[in-house]
């Protein structure tokens, strides 16, 4: 007698570690996060951009820092197998910004250009709640203006956001200069003098940025690390009065749009671009593990990655750690994907009927839906409930022959019988104008009717 063949179990899928389906109701955040950073955007003349999921791998090695927590330890990356070319996955929109604005000649655009992404980013992080491999990030770019009114309307811009969505009292802003390559550099001297020695009283990282980047020392999270950062030289002693106007400027500037600001000396931001202003939106009470969001300058990015000198400065906001701080706060997001309306049907004749009331329905903005199965006037009338849905239009044969169909108030149980011409009206009337969800592409795509220089010729021709 032959043995029976095991039947393999089948693997039971779920998402990779660190990162999240969202859902529809994280989605309601989603969708008025991203229109109010529009709405922002735009007031201040900022254009949309979006730029490759993946690019060159050199791209962030040499614009975000070969040294970086990013790049060192953070970063997917990955090799074609025809040419072996390296691609990583981004880890963060500044360096594809500006790798856009070079390739595409933007320098050539009125300058300053101002661009806005909302995008998915990748970092293998260790996950924790409200932080993922994948993740999102809102974000400003202002490109071709060293002048601090910049810095200064890039923090305004990022507050707005934060006071539009309800948050903005449980933020606080940290900032900080860091000044330019040359007192920078005169700065990181001091430091690596202040810290060697004293390795034993340093995390195995900050024993690695000793020699790569001290700087980076002063930002990190490590108590004993944090403790020795107390007593280092201080940037004050060494900074350039140029890079020391421009700070005392943009701090005047927020003072004048009465944005709140913490001088925090020991921020320093973990990528390697950044000059003068540092900034970052923290958690109050909770630090920088607890920051939303955060920017600053990078002056010599654009030239870094092979374009002319140009100025620049930008912010990038985490959505997901915004919306667990709207949710902490008890902020709702506004759910417009209810279904108002539930068509039932019975019959044939009635399910041909109730497929054109639908259609009408939704053609005048009505969120309506429809079983059109074979399903049961019980289950149908159960299924309107479990949508919660305000009304019910019912229909049968018999009401098919009458031309006419039952109209229930599910919240009072209510009905009326209503002609099947004038049920439409009936339901907009009860809905009202002002609650319905009209969309006209017409309103958004126009023609170009202009005549166009090859279309000229022909026409003279």
């Amino acid at each position: 007698m032959s043995k029976e063949k095991k039947i393999p179990k089948l693997e039971k899928f779920q998402s990779p570690r660190g990162v999240h389906d969202i859902l529809p109701d994280e989605h309601a955040y989603f969708t008025v996060i991203k229109k109010v950073v529009r709405h922002r955007a735009r007031q201040a003349g900022f254009r949309r951009i979006s730029t490759p999921i993946f690019e060159s791998k050199n791209l962030f090695t040499r614009g975000v820092g070969e040294q970086t927590d990013i790049v060192e330890k953070e970063l997917y990356s990955f090799a074609t197998k025809k040419d072996g070319d390296e691609f990583a996955l981004r880890p963060e929109g500044t360096a594809g910004i500006v790798r856009a604005f070079i390739q595409h000649g933007m320098n050539q655009l009125p300058q300053p250009v101002e661009l806005f992404y909302f995008e998915p980013f990748f970092r293998h992080d260790r996950p924790q709640k409200g932080r993922y491999r994948q993740f999102h990030q809102f974000g400003f770019e202002t490109i071709g203006e060293p002048d601090p009114g910049i810095d200064a309307q890039i923090i305004q811009l990022a507050q707005l956001i934060h006071e539009d969505l309800g948050v903005a009292d449980k933020l606080k802003l940290q900032i900080n200069t860091i000044g330019c390559p040359k007192c920078r550099e005169k700065f990181t001297n001091q430091l690596r003098d202040y810290f060697i020695g004293k390795e034993r009283s340093l995390c195995r990282n900050c024993v690695r940025r000793l020699d790569e980047n001290p700087l980076r020392i002063l930002d990190c999270k490590n108590e004993d690390c944090q403790i020795l950062a107390e007593n280092a030289p201080k940037f004050a002693n060494v900074i350039c009065d140029e890079c020391k106007d421009h700070h005392q400027k943009v701090l005047e500037l927020l003072d004048s749009v009465d944005i709140e600001y913490s001088e925090n000396p020991q921020l320093v931001r973990g990528l390697d671009y950044y000059s003068r202003t540092v900034f970052e939106f923290w958690e109050e009470n909770g630090g920088a593990q607890n920051s939303v969001g955060g920017g600053g300058r990078y002056d010599n990015l654009v030239e870094q990655l092979g374009g002319s000198p140009t100025a620049a400065c930008g912010y990038a906001g985490g959505v997901e750690r915004i919306i667990e701080l709207m949710k902490s706060e008890r902020m709702l997001a506004p759910d417009k994907d209810q279904i108002d309306v539930f068509v039932a049907q019975l019959g044939f004749e009635a399910k041909k009927v109730a497929l054109q009331i639908l259609t009408e329905l939704r053609g005048r903005g009505v969120h309506a839906l429809g079983a059109l199965g074979k399903a049961s006037m019980k289950n149908q009338l159960g299924k309107a409930d479990k949508f919660a849905v305000k009304y019910a239009l019912i229909l049968g044969e018999v009401e098919v022959r009458e031309g006419k169909i039952i109209l229930r108030d599910m919240k009072s149980g209510v009905q009326d019988v209503v002609p099947i011409g004038k049920v439409v009206e009936k339901v907009i009337k009860k809905l009202g104008e002002k609650n319905l969800d009209k969309y006209d592409p017409g309103d958004e795509l126009k023609k170009d009717t202009s005549i166009r220089p090859e279309e000229e010729l022909l026409i003279r021709d």
